[in-house]
């Protein structure tokens, strides 16, 4: 190799770990939502088939999470201010959310294939990183913003609080089955996590139309996140059908059964309702003021809605003896799949670009 040959590699090398670096340091904390996004779908897949998809889509997301949590560790390690002032911004704090329910939705994926163990270590992992969220993310707002009011910073992620809530209940519940012995345990902790998740969506919600109706709306500010205002509803719905499939007998399911059942249904309604408004507003966005329809990381954030609203509408049919919703859920299921495949060319298109 000749010597411009070499120090042309090695400029490429530099520009490429450069722009590694760069993309490290600008990680949006919300990113984990490619996992939950993946994992959805390749449970939907897992339960309505095609099968095959359904593997390649695990591998993708696995393969997902060890790249993001890398990446994770990296930016903490070399990058912290960059964290610090995701943590200090209210209107992307709650993305880090997403790795909590990025680890429990692929482990309620692998809990489907019959891996308990792997969903107990993600579970435990997820339980983790939930506390100090759960309680540092609220206590850095109250306690140490500088502003007045962080009304105008609240959006859509907010909702991941709800999300990730509802993928630890999903997770104990799944583990039942496995560890029964357990269940005097786990059947609790899925229901009480379940009834916070549920008052935390009534709460965020109300703040949310708050903001709607008292800060002004722009193409900006209403991006893809909004759609979780679905996707909360549809996860607290799968994970009310979870805790019905537990066993009669556990005290806590007779205790809660007929509540569960009952608010359930209800949100599976009222998440059915958000979506053509959430169809409406995105027109608007795109089509009424011709907002680029490009590839962002909060895409994802559509494509989990979607497959969760499937996966969630076949277990709670199932679970209330509700025929009618296993054909919806098929349909909403190649809506999802549609959906992972233009977000995932999109962002393939967008690092191609990059590359060259």
């Amino acid at each position: 190799m000749s010597a411009d040959a070499a120090a042309g590699a090695a400029s490429g090398q530099t520009r490429s770990l450069g722009r590694a670096a760069t993309a490290i340091k600008d990680l949006n904390p919300g990113y984990f939502a490619f996992v939950m996004a993946t994992g959805i779908v390749s449970t939907g897949t897992f339960l309505l088939g095609p099968s095959w998809l359904s593997r390649a889509l695990l591998a993708v997301a696995t393969a997902g999470l060890v790249v993001l949590s890398v990446a994770l560790v990296i930016r903490l390690v070399r990058f912290r201010p960059s964290v610090v002032a995701d943590v200090h911004a209210p209107e992307r704090v709650f993305g880090f959310f997403t790795i909590t329910a990025g680890l429990d939705v692929l482990g309620v994926r692998l809990a489907y294939a019959g891996h308990p163990l792997a969903t107990a270590i993600l579970a435990g992992v997820a339980a983790t990183v939930w506390l100090a969220l759960t309680y540092g993310l609220p206590a850095s707002l109250l306690l140490t913003r500088t502003h007045d009011s962080v009304l105008g910073g609240v959006n859509g992620t907010w909702l991941l609080w709800v999300v990730s809530t509802q993928s630890l209940a999903l997770s104990a519940a799944a583990l039942v089955p496995a560890w029964p012995s357990q269940s005097g345990l786990l059947a609790p902790f899925a229901a009480g996590l379940w009834s916070v998740g549920l008052v935390l969506y009534l709460l965020l919600v109300s703040l949310i139309l708050l903001r709607w109706l008292t800060v002004a709306m722009t193409p900006q500010t209403l991006g893809p996140p909004y759609w979780i205002l679905m996707g909360a509803t549809a996860i607290t719905v799968l994970a009310g059908a979870k805790i019905l499939g537990l066993p009669g007998t556990l005290p806590v399911v007779r205790a809660t059964a007929s509540f569960v059942e009952g608010f359930s249904y209800a949100l599976w309604a009222f998440g059915t309702w958000w979506i053509p408004l959430l169809v409406i507003l995105g027109f608007w966005r795109h089509v009424r003021h011709h907002w680029p329809l490009t590839y962002e990381p909060a895409l994802w954030s559509v494509v989990f809605p979607l497959g969760m609203y499937s996966v969630a509408t076949l277990a709670f049919g199932k679970a209330a003896n509700l025929t009618f919703m296993e054909p919806l859920a098929r349909f909403m299921l190649w809506v999802a799949v549609a959906a992972w495949v233009m977000v995932a060319a999109a962002f393939l298109a967008r690092l191609t670009c990059r590359r060259d």
